[in-house]
């Protein structure tokens, strides 16, 4: 006796199809992705990604909403909740960024939207609305907030956000780019922690004379 195929609910094929979308991506890029492919490896027919998803880009988008956007928000609910000194705080959010790279797929979507964006500039235009665009004022909200607390002392925000995402970006190229050609693993949550101490050395106040 066959056993029977059970039926997946309709709810949960937008989710199998950007499961099956990110692994494609990842294996052969945006250019080289076809959605023939992803509806293969989701189980799915060609038509039923287009119930969801206009096409690959839209479908790419669905991606990095999924990967990535999602981080955002919880970072976004830890600066709410968040009342103590900025000092505090710093460090978890960078090392909560550190555990996405070593986890989960998000430095793998950076790197083909580094990749992808010459050729295809509307991913690197969403990249930079839905997840620069949004995660960099949150951060240079929180240096702004220190800042006035008197626990930093005064620098350019924009700044200084730009120098701590530099060297996450560095981790995220080296899991991605490097490790997988023989090069030394990294750390990434044990880097995370030793920036944040040597980015708030470097705006705590200095002495009066």
């Amino acid at each position: 006796m066959k056993p029977v195929k059970q039926r997946r609910a309709p709810a949960e094929r937008p989710q199998e199809i950007l499961n099956a979308a990110l692994a494609q991506f990842v294996e052969t890029g945006f250019a080289g992705t076809r959605l023939d492919d992803v509806a293969r490896r989701a189980g799915l027919s060609k038509a039923a990604i287009y119930l969801y998803f206009d096409d690959k880009l839209s479908l790419f988008q669905g991606v990095i909403r999924q990967a990535i956007t999602a981080n955002l928000m919880t970072v976004e609910t830890m600066l709410a909740a968040h009342r103590g000194p900025v000092a505090d705080l710093l460090p978890r959010i960078l090392e909560f960024m550190a555990g996405r790279i070593e986890d989960t797929s998000a430095a793998s979507i950076a790197k083909l939207v580094i990749a992808e964006s010459r050729a295809f500039p509307e991913i690197g235009h969403f990249y930079l609305k839905e997840v620069i665009g949004r995660g960099l004022p949150l951060l240079e909200g929180l240096i702004s907030r220190g800042i006035a607390q008197g626990e930093f002392r005064k620098v350019d925000p924009a700044m200084t956000v730009r120098s701590l995402m530099g060297a996450l970006l560095l981790a995220g190229l080296w899991r991605t780019v490097f490790e997988p050609i023989g090069a030394e693993k990294l750390d990434v949550r044990a880097m995370a922690r030793h920036h944040a101490d040597l980015m708030l050395h470097a705006l705590r106040p200095a002495p009066e004379a």
